[in-house]
């Protein structure tokens, strides 16, 4: 089945062809009770993750750039990825998940999301 996302120009394109990733990937990524799916949201500004539970539809974790430990600290971006992932894990860890399943949202496996996975997996979430 083809999924019809625009072809444009420019960071227009960046975005649509982030968005047919994802897809690709959702259609293949699904987050159960046992192991809920960790989605990983990056902007330019900053980086997002929740850990959701697929079937029941219900987020069981999130973590944030915008959050207040997050907010005040040093460092670049990457830095800023590092603490969510160890907030998320931290977090996901205080609701019961042990495990998870990765959902990079269409972006490489690289830099920033990079550091949230290793950052979550050192905090003791499993991938």
């Amino acid at each position: 089945m083809a999924y019809g996302v625009k072809i444009a120009k420019g960071d227009a394109y960046k975005r649509s062809a982030a968005k047919r990733r994802h897809i690709r990937i959702r259609k293949k990524v699904s987050g159960t009770p046992e192991r809920p799916r960790l989605v990983v949201t990056r902007t330019n500004r900053g980086i997002t993750a929740q850990v959701i539970d697929d079937l029941a539809g219900h987020t069981l974790a999130s973590a944030s750039h915008l959050d207040g430990s997050v907010r005040g600290g040093e460092g670049d971006k990457s830095a800023q990825a590092q603490q969510v992932g160890a907030l998320v894990a931290e977090r996901a860890k205080a609701a019961g998940v042990e495990a998870v399943v990765f959902d990079r949202g269409g972006n490489k496996y690289a830099g920033r999301i990079a550091a949230l996975a290793d950052a979550a997996r050192e905090a003791g979430l499993k991938f």
